[in-house]
C-alpha cells in the first residue's frame, strides 16, 4: 500500500462519526492507500458508534439446501448437480422435519432454506414446503430462496395471466412483465409463510464480471429487482459479496455502490423493508472449474487484468454491456484469479462498514475463514457473528468447512471483548449472556470441541471436471 495522506481522499473523522459519506472514489482511495491498522480502527470506531462497544451478536440457525439441482453452471460453484446425477436430491419432508427438528431442539430461531435452481419444481412444491414447515414449527423464522432462485421461479413457473414459461429464462421476458411475475409469486410465498430473503447469489452484480462467472445466472438488474419487490411487499433482506477471483477493487466497490443506492431508494420511498445486514468472504477455489484457473502472480510485478478492466468501467470508459469494448480494453481480464487472503478480506469487511451508512449490519464470514479469522473480523467492522452453524453444503463443497456450536461462538465474541448476545432475524436481542452464557458452562474446552470444528480438506475424489470455455471468453 503506498502512502497517499488520507486527509487528501477523505475526511475520515467525518466518515466514522457519520457526519459524512464515502463516495465510490474515495472508497476506493482508501482501499488501495490507508493501512490495515487504520482500516481497523476506523470501521471499529463506526461500529461502536452504531451498535455500542458492549455487545456483538450471532443466531441460532440452520442452513438447509433443499435440492441440489441447479440449472445454473456457475463456474465457482461445486455444489450444484444436474436432475438425475447419482447424487442429485431433493429433501423429502421427513429429511426436512429431521433437519429442522434439530435446529429446534438447541433452541434455533431461524432456518436458511436456499436450494439450487431446479427447473422442474413448480410453485406448488414451494407453498407446500413453506405452509408444512410453517405448522410443523410456528417459532422458526422462514428466512428463504435467494434472488437467483426467484428468478428460476419467474422463469419455469406457469402462472395465469403470463405467458407460458417458452425458453425458460427470465431474460427472455421484458422486465416490467418479469417484475409483476416476481410480485405474484413473490406475494403467495409470503402468504405461504416466507418471512424473509437472504442475499445469496450477489457474487459481483457489476455485469462485466458477473457475465463470466454465471452466465446462467440472475443478472445484477434482476438481483436487484427481487430485493425491491421484496422490500416493497414487507420483507427484510440481506446483501452479500463474494470477492477474490477475477474481478478488480473498483468492481467490488461499484457491487457495494449499487446496493447502498437501493437501499437509499427503499429508505427515501418509505418501503417497508429494507436490507438489514452486508456480509462478504472470499471465494473458495477447491472443487471449481473457476478455482483451476490460472493463478494471478503478484511477485511478477504486472498489474492484474481484472483491476485494469474494473478501472476502465469505473471511469466510464468502457460501457460494461460492451463485451468486445472490455476484450479490448483488457484482453486478459477473467483469464486469471487473484485469490484473496485473510489480509484482504479484513480489509474489504472494514471498508463496507465505513461504506454502508445506511445499513445495519456488517457480518463477519466466519464460515469461509476460520473462527479466528471471523473473530478478528469484530476488530474490522463487524457487529455480527452470524450463525452457529449446525450444517453448510455450497461452501463446504468448495474445500472448506468450519463449524462452531453456540459455546464455541459466545466465547469467541466474549475473547474479543464484547458480551455474546443471541438474535433474530432482525437483529432484536434474545438473549444477553453477561454473566451466564454457554461458554461459561464449559469446564473441559478440550472435550468439549466437537470433531465438526475441524478444517475439512476437500476429497480428491470428488473433484470436478474443469470447463472454462465459458470463463475465460467475453
Amino acid at each position: 500500500m503506498s502512502s497517499k495522506p488520507i486527509r487528501d481522499i477523505c475526511d475520515i473523522d467525518a466518515v466514522v462519526e457519520g457526519r459524512a459519506r464515502l463516495s465510490p472514489t474515495q472508497a476506493i482511495e482508501l482501499y488501495r492507500h490507508a493501512s490495515i491498522h487504520d482500516l481497523g480502527a476506523w470501521s471499529t470506531a463506526a461500529a461502536d458508534r452504531m451498535h455500542g462497544n458492549l455487545v456483538r451478536t450471532y443466531v441460532i440457525d440452520r442452513n438447509v439446501n433443499y435440492t441440489n439441482v441447479c440449472s445454473a453452471k456457475c463456474t465457482f460453484c461445486a455444489f450444484r448437480r444436474d436432475d438425475g446425477e447419482a447424487d442429485a436430491y431433493v429433501l423429502s419432508k421427513d429429511e426436512l422435519k429431521q433437519k429442522i427438528g434439530e435446529l429446534a431442539a438447541i433452541g434455533g430461531t431461524q432456518v436458511l432454506l436456499q436450494g439450487g435452481m431446479h427447473p422442474d419444481l413448480p410453485i406448488a412444491f414451494y407453498e407446500d414446503m413453506l405452509g408444512w414447515l410453517g405448522e410443523e414449527f410456528p417459532q422458526i423464522h422462514l428466512h428463504a430462496f435467494s434472488p437467483p432462485e426467484f428468478v428460476e421461479f419467474a422463469a419455469v413457473f406457469e402462472l395465469e395471466g403470463f405467458p407460458a414459461p417458452g425458453a425458460k429464462k427470465a431474460g427472455d421476458m421484458p422486465r416490467e412483465v418479469f417484475v409483476e411475475k416476481l410480485r405474484v409469486i413473490m406475494k403467495r410465498l409470503r402468504d405461504a409463510g416466507l418471512k424473509s430473503l437472504p442475499g445469496g447469489g450477489g457474487e459481483i452484480l457489476v455485469e462485466h464480471v458477473r457475465r463470466r462467472i454465471g452466465s446462467t445466472k440472475a443478472t445484477g438488474e434482476q438481483w436487484l429487482d427481487v430485493m425491491r419487490v421484496a422490500h416493497e411487499l414487507g420483507m427484510f433482506t440481506s446483501s452479500t459479496m463474494m470477492f477474490g477471483h477475477i474481478e478488480g477493487v473498483a468492481d467490488r466497490v461499484m457491487h457495494m455502490a449499487m446496493i447502498r443506492e437501493a437501499q437509499d431508494a427503499a429508505m427515501r420511498e418509505q418501503l417497508p423493508g429494507r436490507y438489514v445486514s452486508f456480509i462478504s468472504w472470499p471465494f473458495q477455489p477447491d472443487n471449481t472449474p473457476l478455482g483451476r484457473a490460472a493463478q494471478f502472480d503478484i511477485e511478477a510485478g504486472q498489474p492484474f487484468a481484472g483491476d485494469a478492466l474494473a478501472d476502465a468501467v469505473f471511469a466510464g470508459a468502457v460501457d460494461p454491456e460492451d463485451r468486445a469494448a472490455c476484450k479490448a480494453a483488457a484482453p486478459e481480464a477473467g483469464r486469471e484469479v487473484r485469490l484473496a487472503g485473510a489480509t484482504e478480506y479484513l480489509r474489504m469487511q472494514a471498508l463496507s462498514r465505513l461504506f454502508f451508512d445506511n445499513i445495519h449490519s456488517i457480518g463477519a464470514s466466519w464460515v469461509t475463514m476460520g473462527p479466528k479469522i471471523g473473530q478478528l473480523g469484530l476488530s474490522f467492522g463487524a457487529n455480527d457473528m452470524g450463525s452457529v452453524m449446525m450444517e453448510e453444503n455450497v461452501v463446504s463443497a468448495a474445500g472448506t468447512t468450519y463449524c462452531l456450536n453456540e459455546a464455541e461462538i459466545c466465547r469467541l465474541i466474549r475473547d474479543a471483548g464484547y458480551t455474546p448476545t443471541q438474535r433474530d432475524n432482525t437483529y432484536d436481542f434474545i438473549k444477553v449472556h453477561e454473566s451466564t452464557g454457554p461458554d461459561l458452562e464449559v469446564t473441559d474446552w478440550s472435550a468439549h470441541r466437537p470433531a465438526t470444528s475441524a478444517f475439512a480438506q476437500p476429497d480428491s475424489e470428488n473433484k470436478v471436471e474443469l470447463t472454462i470455455s465459458e470463463a475465460v471468453e467475453y
